[in-house]
């Protein structure tokens, strides 16, 4: 397929590019070139290092939190596992693709930094576990029974394609593995700064368009609650700070995130970054507006998940749109190369 002009997702890295060159030392703006050399689809890239794929291990062991038990799963099955739990196989092959790679590098990248160990409090005897801690994964057996014989006849057959045709491709940043190579449903638009979310940054998870969700699920959805009930869940989750009295007129949206998140929320004389507020009333995103009634506030939201990194829809519009899994992967992980 004739691939489209990259039009708005193109413009992003060069505008990226342009405030390294003008804000950075020298040694930061070579960075800042290759980075936005490697977003060009075919690039070549000589300062990258590469893992052997002969050391990528044949299986890994996984901590079943229903059962309590770690188990031993062959690498690649596991990967596939993930790709059908976490990305519906109706989406385009180049997206289940992109979800394939991501998948693996943040798979690899836990077992190599857990060595023999796994995590400390959650699943200590394995890197990894089957649920939303690490990535979700269900064993083939399993998704049998939860989607039936169609449903593996021919979504599982097309998942397993989508990540035998990629078997063994990583992501590297600046010459590593990339370590964090999060995704999330959907963005309502535009993806987070790494640090407007979680607590450090992270260089390839900058903010970017997401312009193509239009088949997004989770759009302007709408929770009320009456402000005695958000006094008392966010006085009790947060018990390092109190709202005290307050009305509809106390509760304020004061600042947005580059991605349009909420980054400062006040109730009171309390405050909060929005991803608290999400955590707090279940809502599906941090990226809302709020509208006051009385003894009432309606928190409307776009997206959801926390907005780092991939957006599965948006990895699934670009694919309908004619973009590979490369371009999908370097668009939604700055300046990293796939191989």
């Amino acid at each position: 397929m004739k691939k489209i002009k990259r039009d708005t997702l193109i413009a992003g890295g060069y505008s990226l590019a342009i405030n390294l060159l003008a804000l950075l030392i020298i040694p930061a703006v070579i960075l800042g070139l290759f980075s936005a050399v490697s977003r060009i689809p075919g690039a070549g890239n000589t300062f990258r290092k590469h893992i052997n794929k002969a050391d990528i291990p044949k299986e890994i062991n996984i901590y079943v939190t229903a059962t309590g038990e770690t188990k031993s799963i062959a690498f690649e099955d596991y990967v596939t596992g993930v790709v059908a739990s976490e990305m519906p196989s109706s989406f385009e092959e180049e997206a289940l693709k992109a979800q394939a790679i991501a998948a693996r590098t943040y798979s690899l990248s836990k077992v190599i930094r857990s060595g023999s160990n796994g995590f400390p409090e959650a699943h200590p005897q394995a890197p990894l576990c089957d649920d939303v801690h690490c990535q979700v994964y269900n064993s083939k057996e399993t998704l049998a029974a939860l989607k039936g014989d169609e449903w593996m006849k021919n979504g599982y057959t097309k998942v397993k394609k989508a990540v035998d045709s990629t078997r063994g491709q990583l992501m590297y940043f600046d010459g590593e593995l990339v370590s964090q190579a999060l995704f999330h449903s959907s963005s309502g638009g535009r993806t987070e700064n790494s640090e407007d979310v979680f607590a450090s940054t992270v260089p390839y998870l900058r903010s970017v368009d997401s312009p193509y969700e239009d088949e997004a699920t989770h759009k302007n959805e709408q929770v009320t609650v009456s402000l005695l009930e958000l006094a008392s869940k966010l006085n009790g989750k947060y018990q390092d700070r109190y709202t005290g009295n307050f009305t509809a007129n106390d509760i304020k949206i004061k600042s947005r995130t580059e991605g349009g998140t909420v980054a400062e929320f006040t109730v009171g004389s309390a405050s909060y970054r929005g991803r608290e507020i999400r955590e707090a009333l279940s809502l599906a995103s941090a990226t809302f507006d709020i509208a006051s009634a009385g003894e009432y506030v309606t928190f409307t939201t776009n997206g959801y998940g926390h907005g780092v990194g991939m957006s599965q829809y948006g990895a699934n519009g670009m694919a309908k749109k004619g973009y590979d899994y490369r371009e999908i992967l370097s668009h939604y992980y700055t300046g990293v190369v796939i191989d």
